[in-house]
């Protein structure tokens, strides 16, 4: 069953790890650092087993200002806040820092504790919940439950259990869909086992045998062993503390930050699309491409937010941006993200990211307004031709704007059925489920069409375009599965005709001009008069200087296709019908003879090596012959 994970949150030295060691007897602070300061440094762990049946996992998190990036690492994946306020000092600067965090990560329930209670009088304690009360208010713990205690004493730590419990028992178990994922808190080395991971699970499940993918740098691991609270489990889902036993990685390959996900269900990128919201508590307008740094998960990472609409953002006001990172992210939309300035540190915004792989953005353009809005409309399906359609003439596989999407599965599929149907989306590729926006495949369609007719009106001669070259004059790079889907598409449509590897359009034909056909008569009278010994291209080239040598060569080629001319070589042209008498004469022989050589071959022809030779080789290719050693026989009986 999916586990409720609560976390702390509040200022320096006001009582969370006491608290927590009151309630569950677990001390958090794990490192001897912390024990010798009495502060928490790092992030801290216990779990409490409540009356209703649930074991509720708990996150322990830095209270110094210094250690506010490993507060925000342990708040990601939170259900539950416990906001801890001391009663003998009450609102400081990091419970309004932890509160505008907690905030923009989008935690939504919660509960607060007035700590240190037997330090105060009872007046004093009574001012300092009504000014928490005001503090609060018009937030997601306005109405939540404020209880005084004392750790020390354990006077109201039953309550808080009692508390805890009714709000378990009333959360959502139902697990997070699609593929596993888990932000990376820690890292460690374990004699007899080998690295270990840990973190809270936010998506999906895993069990033992699985492969994990750490993002951004895709590196894989094998899954050896699962602890949840110290215990062993063949599987664990969303909402878990989790240790993992990673198997094929060591300790120093994985770093505090990564994501461990489920195979190819991220794509890492620089850029993000996100909403942007500046806080109110910030000092100064916001200006374009100042530099920040993000934490996503459990990663802090450097980078810029470029605002797409504005040149600065006045503090409490929000915006489109995308954020260009100094080191990749794999994010799906809906993962929120916090922004702390880059000096002097303080948190200074955060929100949503509504694409975890877009394209580069240009700013103040009216296009990116409707692709914003978009996002936040409630309508997948209008998000998922988005995608496509800014894929351009490549497309999208189904796996791949299932990761766009963080959307995978039967719920994309019912998503796509009517976009398929209605041809909003054209399926070019079956075995990838490979798809492009209608339009765009069009605008490709047109663009063929208008380089065949300026290829054709330039090229009066040729019957049409190599069809590689045609691809690239289309778009560099463009798929060939994507551009064979094209071809086959209008040709069965009557748009296109194919002759060999040319491409045409079709009711192209080459017409020749007066003194083109009067080339091409002379050149047929001339090769049919030389029979089986004809001139090499050279030859042709004196003989015909009358004419361009360019010229000569198109009419040979159109020559070729119109069966008047056979091509054996670069440099050899045959008359066609004199062509087909050798072969009649040769085949006759072989049926006769079962086999012939090269002496027997000028015997029969009466040519010379020049020309014997080339035309031995032209029968094997073109597979009247298949040659054995020195001699060659019927191909059709070497096959029986």
């Amino acid at each position: 069953m999916r586990e409720i994970i609560l976390g702390t949150a509040g200022h320096v030295d006001h009582g969370k790890t006491s608290l927590i060691r009151a309630l569950t007897g677990i001390d958090t602070d794990r490192l001897k650092e912390e024990k010798e300061r009495g502060i928490t440094i790092e992030l801290g762990f216990a779990y409490l087993d409540l009356p209703c049946g649930h074991r509720l996992g708990i996150v322990d998190v830095p209270g110094h200002e210094k250690f506010v990036k490993n507060m925000v690492a342990g708040a990601s994946g939170l259900d539950l806040v416990a906001f801890i306020v001391a009663a003998d000092e009450g609102i400081m600067p990091q419970t309004r820092e932890h509160f505008e965090i907690c905030r923009l990560l989008g935690i939504q329930r919660g509960l607060i504790i007035v700590t240190k209670k037997d330090m105060v009088e009872t007046d004093w304690l009574e001012l300092v919940t009504d000014d928490i009360r005001t503090f609060f208010a018009d937030s997601f713990l306005q109405d939540a439950p404020l209880l005084t205690v004392s750790s020390t004493t354990g006077e109201g730590i039953e309550e808080v259990r009692n508390t805890l419990d009714t709000l378990v028992a009333a959360s959502d178990f139902s697990e997070a869909h699609g593929p596993f994922r888990l932000p990376v808190d820690r890292v460690f080395s374990m004699k007899g086992f080998g690295t270990v991971i840990t973190g809270t699970a936010i998506s999906g499940r895993i069990k033992t045998g699985d492969e994990l993918m750490f993002y951004p740098s895709r590196k894989t691991g094998k899954i050896r062993g699962i602890q949840v609270h110290s215990k062993d489990t063949q599987e664990v889902e969303a909402g878990h503390r989790t240790a993992v036993n990673i198997q094929g990685l060591e300790k120093d390959a994985i770093n505090r930050g990564e994501m461990a996900a489920s195979v190819n269900c991220l794509q890492p990128s620089y850029l993000l699309d996100a909403h942007f919201f500046y806080l109110e508590s910030a000092k100064k307008p916001y200006k374009n491409r100042a530099r920040v740094r993000v934490h996503i998960g459990t990663a802090e990472i450097m980078g810029r937010i470029v605002l797409l609409h504005d040149e600065e953002l006045e503090p409490g006001a929000e915006t489109d941006v995308q954020i260009l990172l100094e080191e990749q992210a794999g994010c799906w939309p809906g993962d929120k993200y916090v922004v702390r300035s880059y000096s002097p540190i303080h948190t200074i915004g955060g929100g949503t990211v509504l694409n975890g792989s877009p394209r580069k953005r240009k700013r103040f353009r009216e296009e990116n307004k409707d692709i914003f809005r978009i996002y936040k409309e409630d309508n997948q399906q209008n998000l998922a031709l988005l995608h496509i359609r800014e894929s351009g003439y490549n497309g999208l596989t189904f796996d791949r704007l299932a990761v766009k999407m963080g959307v995978f599965g039967n719920r994309l599929k019912k998503i796509l059925q009517q976009p398929l149907s209605s041809r909003k989306i054209i399926l070019i590729e079956q075995e990838k489920q490979r798809m492009v926006f209608t339009e765009v495949y069009e605008k490709l369609g047109a663009k063929l069409r208008t380089v065949l007719t300026t290829y054709h009106q330039e090229n009066p001669l040729k019957s049409g375009l190599p069809k590689e070259d045609l691809r690239s004059r289309l778009y560099r790079g463009l798929d060939q599965r994507l551009f064979q889907f094209l071809l086959n598409d209008l040709q069965k449509k009557g748009e296109i005709g194919k002759d060999q590897a040319l491409i045409c359009l079709s009711g192209h034909t080459v017409s020749l001009k007066e003194d083109e056909k009067n080339l091409r008569r002379e050149l047929e009278a001339f090769y049919r008069q030389a029979d089986l010994t004809p001139p090499t291209m050279k030859e042709i080239m004196v003989k015909f200087s009358k004419y361009p040598q360019d010229l000569i060569k198109e009419v040979m080629v159109i020559m070729v296709r119109e069966d008047a001319l056979t091509k054996v070589t670069e440099d050899l042209y045959f008359h066609k019908p004199s062509m087909e008498n050798l072969k009649k004469k040769l085949v006759a022989l072989l049926i006769k003879e079962n086999e012939i050589d090269t002496p027997a071959f000028k015997d029969l022809t009466g040519l010379s090596r020049k020309f014997s030779i080339p035309l031995l080789e032209y029968f094997d290719k073109t597979k009247v012959t298949i040659r054995v050693g020195d001699k060659r026989i019927l191909r059709e009986k070497h096959n029986q």
